[in-house]
């Protein structure tokens, strides 16, 4: 029998989960492997099971929690989908003001129809077995893990940053075109691909382990971010890192 898949969406812009809607050949190939159970914007079946459920999304109200708890406990493997899953994303930028004035700005005078919580990764509330990164995830990335879930392997977590994927290709350096880039303490994983097309790193994949943020903090003041625009930008995707 084949593995039940299901995919859900929490808090977010649901990128991810388009992004496997153009995947065209490869998820044909996929689905020769898969049954997929239950996917909101694919198909209106829904099931009690779940082999593997794919979540996109950050937690951020009260029904979240109730929800993902409840996925948790009907799946035997759940893996986060994109930054906000996994990183809260820049869903998470809403936690730096008080969430009763967060209320206010969104929803005015209906404020009060509308429970919210501060915006967190899964793995804040549920045990999250697999990441996938990226905002959006890559495709390379996503078939990788999941070849590897469905043939009993173990897929490898990237610790190395963007920077090494970025000098692999042979990529000129942004710095070198004016541009200022977070690839040296992101997590890479994506095979640079935002440089290989010369844009610079956002830093949408969150932080390699034990990033020095001091020193990434001086070269982007070096090349002419004041300190605190440059704590933006590295707050952009990872407000919830504790080394911020």
């Amino acid at each position: 029998m084949k593995p039940k898949v299901a995919v859900f969406d929490f808090t977010g812009c649901e990128g991810c989960e388009l992004n496997k809607l153009n995947f065209e050949d490869e998820l044909l190939a996929l689905l020769e492997h898969i049954d997929i159970v239950e996917w909101r914007e694919a198909m209106d079946d829904k099931s009690d099971h779940y082999t593997i459920a794919i979540v996109e999304g950050s937690i951020s109200t009260p029904d979240c929690v109730e929800r993902i708890h409840d996925i948790r406990n009907r799946s035997e493997i759940l893996i986060a989908l994109g930054a906000c899953a996994v990183q809260g994303g820049m869903n998470a930028m809403k936690n730096q003001y008080p969430l009763e004035q967060v209320r206010e700005e969104v929803y005015g005078c209906h404020k009060d129809l509308f429970p919210t919580l501060p915006a967190l990764p899964l793995s804040r509330y549920v045990r999250v077995d697999y990441e996938v990164r990226g905002c959006p995830m890559t495709k390379n990335e996503f078939l990788k893990i999941l070849t590897s879930i469905l043939m009993g392997k173990k897929p490898i977590k990237p610790t190395h940053a963007v920077c090494v994927e970025c000098k692999l290709n042979e990529n000129e350096c942004v710095y070198d075109k004016g541009m200022v880039c977070l690839g040296p303490i992101t997590r890479g994983g994506c095979d640079s691909l935002c440089t290989n097309f010369g844009q610079y790193c956002t830093g949408c994949r969150g932080l390699v382990d034990e990033p020095d943020v001091e020193a990434m903090l001086a070269i982007l003041n070096r090349h002419g971010l004041s300190i605190v625009e440059a704590k933006k930008r590295l707050e952009l995707f990872n407000y919830e890192n504790q080394a911020l």
